[in-house]
C-alpha cells in the first residue's frame, strides 16, 4: 500500500515539483538534502504517513525546531525498520514455501517407498510359488525395474534436499544480514540507537545478576556544526566516520560502540569500572585529537578534531533512563568546562584531562 502511494505521489509532473519543494524546504530549515532526510520530508509533504506528518508538525513548534538528528530518528522509525521488516517477512515466506515443498517431496517419497515395499513382498511370494524359468525371469525383470525406479527417486529426492538445504541456508544468511542492517548505523558501521538500547538493557540485567561493574560513556564531537558550515555535510560525514572508527578501534571486544544520534556516540562497557572506563575514554579522546584530517575531495587540511566525553558507572538497582541521564549530564559538564576532556561527575570542577 505504502509503495503504490509513494509511486503515485512521485508521478510526473507533480513529482518534479514535490522534489524541488522538498529540497528548498530542507535548505530553509538548515538541513542537508541527504537521502534519509529527503525521504522523510518528501513523505511528509506528500502526506503519505499521517503519523509522520503529525510528529513533524509538533517538531516545528518546538524551540529548536527541525534538526538532522530528529529527522534521522524519524527515518529509522518509519523507513529503515519498515524496509527490514518487509525483507524479513519476504524471507520468512520463502523459507515457509521451501519447507512446504520439501515436506511434500518427502511425503511423495514415503508413498513410493511403501509401494516399492509392497511390490517386493508380492514378488517374494510369487517367487516362492514360481516353477518355470520364464516366470522367474519375468519377476526378476520386474524387480530390477522397480529397484531402478526407486534408485532414481532417491537420487532426485537427494538432489532436492541438497538444493533446499542450500536455499534455506542462503535465506538464513539473508535474515542474519537483515538483523545486522537493522542494528547498524549505515554511515559509520557501528551500532545504531536501537542496538544501543537493546545492549544497554541486556548489560544492565547482566550486571544486576553477576554484580559485575558496568560503565557507560557518551562522546560528542566538539564544534561539529562549525565543520559542517565551513566544509559541507560530506566532510561532516567524513569526520563522523573518523571519530566512530577511532572509538571502535580502542574499545574492548565486548564493548558496544553506537552512534547515539547526529555527532554523538555512546560506549557500553561491561565488566569495566569507572576508573578503567575513564582511562579508556582518555585514550579515545587523545586518539581523536592527535589525528590531522584531510578533506578527501580536495586534500585540504582540516586541522584536528576534538571530542568531549562523559563517563559514569552503573549503580545497582538504577534504571536505564537515570543511568543514561547521568552519563549525558557528565558529557555536558565536559562541554561547559571547555570541551576536549573527560568528565565523570556533572558538578566536577576539575576535568580528568585538559
Amino acid at each position: 500500500m505504502h509503495v503504490s502511494m509513494f509511486a503515485e505521489a512521485y508521478r510526473l509532473p507533480q513529482g518534479v515539483n514535490l522534489a524541488h519543494e522538498t529540497i528548498e524546504e530542507l535548505k530553509g530549515l538548515g538541513v542537508s538534502p541527504a537521502p534519509q532526510y529527503y525521504e522523510v520530508w518528501s513523505s511528509h509533504r506528500a502526506q503519505l504517513l499521517p503519523e509522520l506528518t503529525t510528529l513533524i508538525q509538533k517538531m516545528l513548534q518546538t524551540r529548536d525546531g527541525v534538526t538532522e538528528e530528529k529527522l534521522e530518528r524519524l527515518h529509522e522509525r518509519f523507513f529503515t525498520g519498515a524496509k527490514i521488516s518487509a525483507q524479513v517477512l519476504e524471507t520468512g515466506v520463502r523459507i515457509a514455501r521451501e519447507l512446504t515443498e520439501v515436506v511434500a517431496a518427502l511425503e511423495t517419497a514415503g508413498l513410493r517407498t511403501d509401494e516399492f515395499g509392497a511390490r517386493l513382498e508380492k514378488s517374494a511370494a510369487e517367487l516362492k510359488a514360481a516353477r518355470d524359468p520364464d516366470s522367474i525371469r519375468q519377476m526378476v525383470a520386474t524387480l530390477i525395474d522397480a529397484t531402478q525406479e526407486m534408485s532414481e527417486q532417491n537420487r532426485v529426492l537427494s538432489a532436492r534436499l541438497q538444493n533446499s538445504t542450500r536455499e534455506v541456508e542462503s535465506l538464513r544468511s539473508t535474515l542474519r544480514q537483515a538483523r545486522a542492517e537493522a542494528l547498524t548505523d549505515s554511515l559509520t558501521g557501528v551500532a545504531n540507537r536501537k542496538h544501543f538500547d537493546e545492549a544497554l538493557r541486556w548489560r544492565k540485567a547482566e550486571a544486576d545478576v553477576e554484580g559485575a561493574p558496568l560503565s557507560l560513556a557518551f562522546c560528542d564531537i566538539d564544534h561539529f556544526k562549525r565543520f559542517n558550515d565551513n566544509w559541507g555535510h560530506q566532510t561532516g560525514d567524513q569526520i563522523i566516520k573518523f571519530v566512530a572508527g577511532a572509538i571502535q578501534k580502542l574499545a574492548y571486544r565486548d564493548h558496544l560502540v553506537a552512534r547515539y544520534g547526529g555527532e554523538e556516540f555512546a560506549v557500553v562497557m561491561p565488566r569495566t569500572n569507572l576508573d578503567a572506563g575513564t582511562a579508556l575514554c582518555e585514550q579515545m579522546r587523545g586518539a581523536i585529537e592527535n589525528k590531522r584530517l584531510v578533506r578527501r575531495a580536495t586534500n585540504e587540511d582540516l586541522g584536528t578534531v576534538t571530542a568531549s566525553f562523559g563517563v559514569v558507572e552503573y549503580q545497582p538497582g538504577e534504571n536505564v533512563h537515570d543511568f543514561i541521564e547521568r552519563a549525558d549530564a557528565c558529557l555536558y559538564a565536559a562541554k561547559r568546562a571547555g570541551r576536549n576532556r573527560v568528565m565523570t561527575r556533572p558538578d566536577n570542577a576539575v576535568p580528568t584531562a585538559a
